[in-house]
């Protein structure tokens, strides 16, 4: 027994990195250690046991990734993939989608830039992005435009909104002729329900709500995204599957994903154990009590993960613009596209099947 070597993990085994290497390749091969090895971590669940079918995954997105392109190019082919089920985005990066699906152009800059000469020509800046202000205009004024259309005007939950201005953006996307996708467009040819967990805080919102002003009958229906968003959850776990968590940022997205399992559990009385796959890419820190830096552990008290599965729950300090891309091209190369499962199709039946459940708890709680 003096002799045997103790196994203290995978054994570090550094290669020179070649010509032609492939992102799968370097993930796999030479992401070492500290949070390069988070990435790997959270590249390989995602592909050996995140993507099965019977994994119900939503994802969230915070800060401003949409107008980098990453909708385009990472998210979108995820959603046609059947890698994403379901989405919970700030308005912010749904809106500045939309704004190459109307033929309008973003440009590469330089955060270091004369700001006062931007606001002089009229030019807008995200961090190291500009675009002239009348894209902004111009947009607002297109989703005036479609929510006046009768169809809009009610209340109405965020993924039914989001779907309705998806089938418009799509559409004009074929009009003009560009092979660019929005985000809203593949989600709403998916079938993947898209929320937006505090409406009123962006560009869309603030549209809605001139257009209520103007007396127009359109509105948001919060209600109902907390019940679309558990009924999801709660069916993906009813019929003996799993539900998985990939969280971009923090924020609000983050707690609105994360509350389906509180409200599952706490609120309706319905017996479970919480999400089964957590993996949050973040820059924020845990020891400031900020939600966007709250780990899986944390989340494990108030039943929003199982504690059975805080194994295969990952935490990547790294900026989103980095690990988007770089997990999107591992689950692609890596895992077999999967059925879509159009949850947004599925909204009725699922709140209908959450609501006979969560009646006989509920009522069986009250009555004590």
């Amino acid at each position: 027994m003096a002799d045997e070597k103790r196994v203290y993990g995978r054994k570090l085994d550094p290669r020179p990195i070649q010509k032609g290497l492939t992102v799968a390749q370097m993930v796999d091969e030479h992401l070492f250690a500290y949070n390069a090895a988070r990435l790997r971590e959270a590249c390989q669940l995602l592909a050996r046991k995140v993507m099965q079918p019977d994994v119900t995954v939503g994802v969230t997105l915070s800060g401003a990734l949409t107008p980098t392109g990453l909708g385009y190019s990472a998210l979108v082919p995820l959603i046609e993939g059947g890698y994403i089920d379901w989405i919970i985005s700030t308005g912010a990066n749904l809106y500045h989608d939309i704004h190459r699906s109307l033929g309008f152009e973003l440009f590469q800059s330089t955060p270091f830039t004369d700001d006062l000469a931007l606001r002089e020509e009229h030019v807008i800046r995200i961090y190291d992005i500009l675009f002239d202000q009348e894209v902004l205009l111009k947009s607002d004024a297109y989703l005036r435009e479609v929510m006046r259309l009768p169809e809009f005007q009610k209340r109405m939950s965020t993924s039914e909104l989001h779907n309705g201005l998806g089938k418009y953006l799509r559409e004009r996307e074929k009009v003009l002729g560009i092979e660019y996708r929005s985000v809203l467009g593949a989600a709403y040819e998916a079938g993947v329900p898209i929320y937006t967990s505090s409406p009123g805080d962006s560009t869309l919102g603030m549209n809605v709500a001139a257009l209520q002003l103007m007396g127009l009958e359109i509105g948001f229906d919060p209600e109902a995204d907390v019940n679309e968003t558990t009924a999801i959850v709660y069916d993906a776990k009813a019929k003996g599957g799993k539900s998985a968590v990939l969280i971009f940022g923090g924020g609000s997205p983050k707690n609105f994903i994360l509350q389906t399992e509180p409200q599952i559990q706490e609120v309706l009385g319905i017996a479970e154990k919480g999400h089964d796959y957590f993996i949050q890419v973040t820059d924020a820190r845990a020891d400031t009590g900020g939600l966007s830096g709250a780990t899986p552990s944390e989340a494990m008290t108030w039943g929003k993960v199982d504690p059975e599965q805080l194994p295969d729950s990952i935490v990547c300090y790294l900026d989103s613009t980095v690990a988007i891309p770089v997990m999107a091209s591992y689950v692609i190369d890596r895992a077999p596209q999967r059925p879509l499962k159009r949850l947004y199709d599925r909204r009725d039946e699922l709140v209908s099947n959450l609501r006979e459940t969560a009646r006989k708890h509920y009522l069986s709680q009250e009555g004590n």
